[in-house]
């Protein structure tokens, strides 16, 4: 297993994935780079979302597939936007998506009288691998939302109003070192990273 392609074009999400895994001794491929094309998220769950996008990718490829959906989930709002993160607030049912500006000033909206503002996001990573097997890794970060955006510019999403109490500061203030250290998203990479280490070595 060399080449693995990515259900991404996120350059920022390969290139955190590709440090993680460098070990491995893999190379990853951007869906796009291979014409691969994204597939709709009709899952019910990040994990469900996941499986779709690396099949799909698999499946036009032939690869090995990588694939993740991640979200906000916000406690006042019962959990949402979460699999709806990237949909949140877009004014004809999801096809188009919002700028992640006015996103997350509709979020500071939303919660201008809740009792909490904690929230967490969430991460479900899954490898697509010979055989059909499946490995799913998923994590996630516990914050809150903060009154205004940070300033910050690392990051993309909600990052610039999602605060994280023990580091004193927002996910956009993080150096990118910092921010994979601990986010859902770096953590779930490296347990799949372990994961398909082990693969690896199991009977084909």
């Amino acid at each position: 297993m060399t080449e693995i392609v990515v259900a991404s074009g996120n350059r920022g999400k390969i290139a955190e994935l590709a440090h993680t895994l460098a070990p491995l001794g893999v190379t990853l491929r951007p869906q796009g780079e291979l014409g691969a094309p994204e597939v709709e998220e009709t899952g019910l769950s990040f994990v469900e979302n996941a499986i779709l996008k690396a099949r799909a990718a698999a499946a036009h490829t032939g690869l090995p597939a990588i694939a993740d959906d991640s979200g906000l989930a916000v406690d006042a709002l019962g959990g949402a936007p979460g699999i709806y993160s990237a949909r949140f607030g877009s004014p004809d049912g999801g096809k188009t998506e919002l700028e992640a500006s006015a996103r997350n000033q509709l979020l500071i909206a939303a919660l201008e009288a809740a009792k909490t503002r904690t929230a967490h996001f969430v991460c479900s990573m899954v490898a697509l691998l010979e055989n059909d097997r499946i490995i799913v890794a998923q994590e996630s970060w516990m914050g809150e939302i903060s009154e205004a955006p940070s300033a910050g510019t690392g990051g993309f999403g909600y990052d610039p109003v999602f605060f994280v109490p023990g580091l004193g500061k927002t996910a956009a203030d993080l150096s990118p070192e910092e921010k994979n250290r601990f986010s859902h998203r770096g953590r779930a990479s490296r347990v799949l990273a372990a994961a398909l280490n082990e693969a690896a070595s199991l009977p084909r």
